[in-house]
């Protein structure tokens, strides 16, 4: 009896400060350095859910181990809502297979929405001998092991491009992590390494001003903004598909009111034209009306755990 007389009167607690909430600033974690794809849909997306929640949403970079630092310090935060964090394929699932010893599994989070669909790009130092995707397949099968490719960290969605591009090309190439996707592309433009795998939200740009060269995206159909760019069933490579998502979770407890509370607000952000217009110009889409639901979220995590755990593991 007196179990049940605490349980409603927790209940009862728990609602109410849903009800308040949110009545301070929210902190949303990003995994990566400023300036890569995450940390761009990131603050695009906070800037519009604050209109919603009628309090600022701060976005905290925790760039290390692909993601995985991160996502320790939003495992570990007061389960209220006033943490936050962004992840996509390689924080929230393929992690785990990467990382077994994590101090958290899937379970210590609570899926909120997703905020963000994702094409994967291939891009190429501008000098680099390669003019198209079959030449570089056949330069790199040449040469194996001899061309290097950054992504933004073991774990990282980007990560995950690479080894899903040098799987279905059948080709050997040296994998450079950074903590981020900005400092990759920085030394690709630079000449520091032949190329990188990263998000069309963080590299068309630098692609549209000629910095790098790009010669594939992992997607069914060319990008808006990036029209002369093939699709990887195009350049004559169909298995090679790198269609990702951003997500956003919070530590595992937090109430049912309060996610969805932030459910609403991101579901209000990613349908906001200001967001929409965004995503365009950044090469990257909002969920469709049938994706806003949590659970729809929780499916793909537990769906991108198994499907890269298969990936990881056949090439140990």
């Amino acid at each position: 009896m007196r179990l049940a007389v605490a349980a409603a009167a927790f209940s009862l607690i728990a609602a109410a400060h849903a009800q308040d909430y949110p009545k301070r600033p929210v902190t949303m974690i990003v995994p990566f350095a400023a300036g890569g794809t995450s940390d761009v849909i990131a603050r695009v997306v906070a800037e519009e859910m604050t209109k919603s929640l009628g309090q600022p949403i701060v976005i905290e970079n925790v760039a290390g181990a692909g993601g995985s630092t991160a996502l320790a310090r939003a495992a570990r935060a007061e389960a209220d809502g006033y943490t936050i964090a962004i992840g996509n394929a390689g924080t929230s699932a393929a992690t785990y297979t990467i990382y077994p010893k994590l101090p958290f599994t899937p379970e210590s989070f609570v899926p909120i929405a997703v905020v963000a669909k994702t094409f994967g790009i291939i891009a190429l130092r501008k000098d680099f001998p390669a003019k198209n995707l079959q030449d570089f397949i056949a330069y790199a099968k040449k040469n194996p092991g001899k061309v290097n490719l950054g992504h933004a960290g073991a774990g990282s969605s980007n990560f995950l491009i690479c080894k899903s591009f040098a799987q279905a090309a059948g080709i050997e190439v040296t994998l450079v992590g950074y903590r981020g996707a900005a400092p990759a592309l920085t030394d690709a433009i630079g000449g520091q390494i032949d190329g990188v795998c990263d998000s069309a939200a963080s590299v068309s740009q630098a692609i549209d001003d000629k910095l790098v060269r790009g010669v594939v995206v992992g997607s069914t159909v060319r990008l808006a903004t990036l029209p002369d760019l093939p699709t990887s069933a195009e350049a004559g490579l169909p298995d090679f598909e790198a269609q990702g998502w951003n997500g956003l979770f919070a530590p595992k407890g937090t109430p049912a009111a309060i996610i969805a509370k932030l459910n609403a607000a991101a579901k209000a952000a990613v349908e906001s034209e200001a967001v929409k217009k965004r995503f365009h110009d950044l090469s990257t889409v909002a969920p469709d009306a049938n994706e806003h639901a949590s659970e729809v979220l929780g499916q793909l995590v537990t769906r991108d755990v198994e499907k890269y755990r298969k990936l990881l593991e056949e090439k140990k």
